[in-house]
């Protein structure tokens, strides 16, 4: 019998509520980190670093309604009280609703490379979004980014580097939810490492692992963005 979704109103953060910026305190009901995840698929890596970091609120970004729907239904089950869930277009609400400098770290986990050429300006990771992900981050602010895409990959290194006076490369950070041979232990990650799917070489890699980066934003907060 197939699962019955049920809507979790606490959980869920409705875009048509919103006007201009969030005030994380009053979505949250209390101040504390906040995280993003950007593209939540199922919500396994919110349900999992939820529970670990329970200081931490987090906030998931998911575009495709079944998703975002089981999502809402996983965290209201468990009664994680540190998610808020959005269903919504990534780029835009990162623009129009999230505070300059209120961020503590974006996670972005194995986003669709769009590999067709003629789909490219579809992907997230670009400079434009770069740009406001870097405004939403607090300086010493980390973004996480994980992908099995290897040309995808290569275009995400060049706009790190591309921004080189305000990122300095860290150490990759393993996921509260990964398990020996993961560094994310999201669905996508655990089907792509099913399916053995060819990957670059990568000095942030270890076999059999995504290519991964981690970066800190690290310009002085006085210090002009653009």
């Amino acid at each position: 019998m197939a699962r019955i979704l049920k809507e979790y109103p606490w959980v869920a953060l409705k875009d048509e509520d919103l006007d201009g910026k969030i005030d994380f305190l009053r979505v949250f009901g209390r101040p504390g980190p906040v995280h993003i995840e950007i593209g939540s698929g199922k919500a396994t890596f919110l349900l999992s670093q939820a529970k670990a970091q329970a200081e931490v609120n987090f906030l998931g970004i998911e575009r495709a309604r079944k998703y975002y729907r089981y999502a809402v239904d996983r965290i209201g089950r468990w009664d994680i009280k540190n998610v808020r869930i959005i269903r919504t277009d990534a780029a835009a609400f990162l623009a129009d609703h999230i505070p300059d400098g209120s961020i503590d770290c974006f996670h972005i986990y194995f986003p669709d490379p769009w590999p067709k050429k003629r789909h490219h300006k579809r992907r997230f990771l670009c400079a434009a979004n770069l740009g406001h992900i870097l405004r939403c981050l607090r300086t010493s602010g980390r973004l996480q980014i994980a992908t099995d895409h290897a040309e995808y990959f290569e275009v995400i290194e060049k706009l790190i580097a591309d921004r080189a006076e305000l990122l300095e490369k860290v150490e990759f950070l393993a996921t509260a939810g990964a398990e020996p041979g993961e560094i994310t232990g999201t669905n996508f990650e655990r089907k792509y490492i099913k399916d053995t799917r060819s990957i670059s070489p990568s000095p942030q890699r270890n076999y059999n692992l995504a290519p991964a980066i981690d970066v800190r934003k690290s310009k002085p907060p006085n210090f002009p963005a653009f």
